[in-house]
C-alpha cells in the first residue's frame, strides 16, 4: 500500500511535516513513499534526470510514470511503437524504483479492440511491471473490456470524480489497484473531507496491492490529504 501525490511539491501549509534539508524530492520522499510523475506526459526527460530522481530517494520509494500524450492523445495508441520504446528506455533509468506506468486516455477515445488490445499486447512484450490505464470514455466501462484488460494484467484506474459510475471502481487486474483522486467537487482544487478519506482507507486495506495518488494539487490539498490518509491507514 502506497500513498502519494501527483508531483512532489511541498506547500508551505504542510512544510512542517517534512524535513528541512535536501532537495524538494529528497524531503518529500522521507515522508511519503511514492509519487506520480506527470511531467513525462508533456515532455521527455533525459536519462540523467530519471537517474538523479532515483538516486534522490530511499530504496523502498517508488515512482509512477505517466506515459506521453504523444502516445495517448496524438497517436491515440496507433503506430507509436517507437515512442513507447523511447519512453521505456527513459523510465528504465529508475531501475527497481519504477512502480507503475500510467496511461491516461483522452475523454473522446472510444474503446476499439482492434487498436487498444494490440497496443497493450505489444507493451506487455517489453514491460511486465504494474500498468494502469485511466480511460475516460463510457465505452471502456463494460464487462467485456474489463475482462480483456484483466487478461493483459492492465489495471483500470479508479478515479474521482468518476465520469460514469463504474469509473469510481477499480477494473481490469484487481490484484493491483491504482486510485487517482483529482479533487471533488472541483477537480484539482478541492480537498477531500475526513469521511471520504476514511472510505478510501477502508478500500486500501482490502486490496492486495494498492496505490492512492492525490491530484488535487492546485491549492496544495493533495499533500494534506495524502498525509491525513497516511495517518488513517498506518495509525500514525
Amino acid at each position: 500500500m502506497r500513498i502519494g501525490c501527483a508531483g512532489w511539491s511541498i506547500p508551505k501549509a504542510h512544510a512542517a511535516a517534512f524535513p528541512t534539508e535536501g532537495s524538494t524530492l529528497e524531503r518529500y520522499a522521507q515522508v511519503l513513499d511514492c509519487v506520480e510523475v506527470n511531467s513525462s506526459f508533456y515532455r521527455p526527460h533525459r536519462p540523467a534526470t530519471w537517474r538523479r530522481w532515483a538516486d534522490s530517494v530511499p530504496a523502498d520509494f517508488r515512482f509512477a510514470a505517466k506515459m506521453p500524450k504523444a502516445i495517448s492523445h496524438e497517436c491515440r495508441l496507433r503506430d507509436c511503437d517507437g515512442l513507447v520504446a523511447a519512453f521505456l528506455d527513459q523510465v528504465g533509468e529508475l531501475g527497481d524504483k519504477l512502480g507503475w506506468l500510467l496511461l491516461q486516455l483522452p475523454p473522446s477515445m472510444v474503446f476499439d479492440a482492434s487498436v487498444a488490445l494490440p497496443f497493450f499486447e505489444r507493451l506487455r512484450e517489453h514491460h511486465d511491471g504494474p500498468l494502469a490505464c485511466e480511460p475516460r470514455h463510457a465505452s471502456w466501462f463494460t464487462a467485456s473490456v474489463d475482462h480483456a484488460l484483466r487478461q493483459l494484467a492492465v489495471s483500470r484506474v479508479a478515479a474521482d470524480p468518476a465520469r460514469v459510475p463504474r469509473a469510481a471502481l477499480p477494473g481490469g487486474d484487481r490484484h493491483r489497484i491504482y486510485l487517482r483522486l483529482h479533487g471533488s467537487p472541483r477537480m484539482y482544487y478541492d480537498a477531500y473531507p475526513p469521511a471520504v478519506l476514511e472510505r478510501v482507507a477502508r478500500r486500501l486495506r482490502r486490496a492486495p496491492q494498492a496505490w492512492c495518488i492525490f491530484d488535487n494539487t492546485t491549492l496544495g490539498h493533495a499533500t494534506g490529504n495524502a498525509l491525513a490518509l497516511q495517518r488513517m491507514v498506518h495509525g500514525l
